[in-house]
């Protein structure tokens, strides 16, 4: 498969994201199940989202740790085993612990390694498009709880307990799908050059680029500022998510319950759209172009959802559901393009799964969210956050081009750049 088109891969790295992002569609798959145990509380059942994220992270980073040492297609492959093993293990489930386990552990860990495996190896196909490709392989996982959750509630039966036969045929098709991508998916030979390189195409070049390793990376206050604006941007992605529906329905009082999903939904849906959007600027403009472009969408998302609120408009909403999403759809491709263009392809699978870690940190932006709404009562207090996370989120943007001149200050004063 080596001498076909490298565009190929893509697909296939695709295909596989789409089943590993299945874990994202736990708030549409978990309706059934706490139908049928309804003595579990919300709090018990959102409890396993948090597992997932938690496992999730740590599955990133296995795969990144062994990357040098496992093929991707042997990831793939446990993966395959580990997510059929999860949704089985689920559809039998008689306890919370059962399901902690089943869905939160075993799937979490199995997405996290299937996504670093996928990452790690179609992107060395494309060190001229990281961006892009990022994207689009992003896209995938995105739309993963969309789609599949839209055909989730479509092909299960309301009837009690018929979630588990959904999950086992889900388990068997992401097992599959994985499974035939371990075979497929190949890294390119060292003297692989792309097409787009080989033309010299013009695209953004990253003046402080650097070959480093996960260790050196880690000492550079570039690295951290990165990951704090991605704590902050993903924290306000979650916190749109997590609230879009109260968000909803406290502007759209007389909207039926089918058009306040539909118009949830187009989150996701412009998510997607957003991740290639943005993958293929940071290649053409760069990082802060990229990234200040994110931060200024979310400013005037919180504006949006103000005028929304005050003018009780649910179609001005839906405009700030749409820019929102968008917003949030920049926030992984450009941490994936940051780090393969900062510290090279090379040491690429380990250090993206450190940065993956914010998510960790991120998850509580909707927790913190849904306190502000029990304390004041409206999502007003909400959006105030939202406007103010994007707001140092430009600072610290800004920080980060202030660093990359100081480097290469130091560079060429022949200075060696240690920190």
């Amino acid at each position: 498969m080596k001498k076909t088109n490298r565009w190929l891969y893509a697909i296939v790295g695709c295909a596989v994201l789409l089943v590993s992002g299945l874990v994202y569609a736990w708030s549409v798959l978990s309706g059934p199940i706490a139908a049928e145990f309804p003595q579990w509380s919300a709090a018990q059942l959102s409890l396993t989202f948090t597992i997932v994220m938690s496992f999730f992270c740590v599955g990133s980073l296995a795969g990144g740790l062994l990357s040098s040492k496992v093929s991707q297609k042997v990831y793939l492959w446990v993966s395959a085993a580990l997510f059929l093993t999860g949704f089985l293990l689920t559809a039998n489930i008689r306890s919370i612990l059962m399901l902690y386990i089943g869905f939160g552990v075993i799937c979490g860990f199995a997405s996290g390694l299937s996504y670093n495996a996928v990452l790690g190896t179609v992107g060395k196909w494309f060190p001229d498009k990281a961006g892009l490709v990022s994207g689009i392989l992003l896209m995938g996982f995105g739309l993963s709880s969309f789609l599949v959750g839209k055909l989730y509630q479509t092909f299960t039966p309301d009837t009690l307990g018929a979630w588990r036969h959904s999950f086992v045929v889900l388990g068997i098709i992401a097992a599959v799908i994985m499974a035939v991508g371990g075979f497929l998916l190949e890294k390119p030979d060292a003297d692989f050059v792309p097409p787009a390189t080989a033309q010299s195409r013009k695209k953004y070049v990253n003046p402080v680029a650097e070959e480093a390793d996960t260790a050196t990376m880690m000492k550079r206050p570039s690295l951290w500022l990165l990951y704090l604006w991605s704590v902050l941007l993903s924290a306000v992605g979650l916190v749109l998510v997590s609230q879009a529906s109260g968000i909803a329905r406290e502007i759209g009082t007389g909207v039926s319950a089918g058009t306040i999903a539909t118009v949830v939904g187009l989150i996701s849906i412009f998510n997607g759209i957003g991740r290639v959007i943005f993958g293929g600027m940071f290649d053409k403009a760069g990082r802060s172009r990229t990234m200040q472009t994110v931060n200024a969408l979310f400013l005037v998302t919180a504006a949006i959802l103000v005028a929304a609120l005050k003018l009780g408009n649910f179609p001005v909403l839906v405009a700030g559901f749409i820019i929102g999403g968008m917003s949030y759809g920049g926030v992984t491709p450009a941490n994936s393009a940051f780090v393969s263009s900062y510290y090279s392809m090379k040491h690429y699978s380990m250090n993206l799964s450190v940065v993956v870690t914010n998510l960790l940190f991120a998850s509580f932006g909707s927790t913190i969210a849904g306190v502000l709404y029990d304390a004041t009562k409206s999502y007003f207090s909400v959006y105030l956050m939202i406007a103010g996370l994007a707001a140092v989120g430009i600072l610290v943007s800004a920080a980060i081009s202030l660093c990359d001149k100081r480097t290469l200050a130091r560079r060429a004063a022949g200075e060696k750049v240690t920190s």
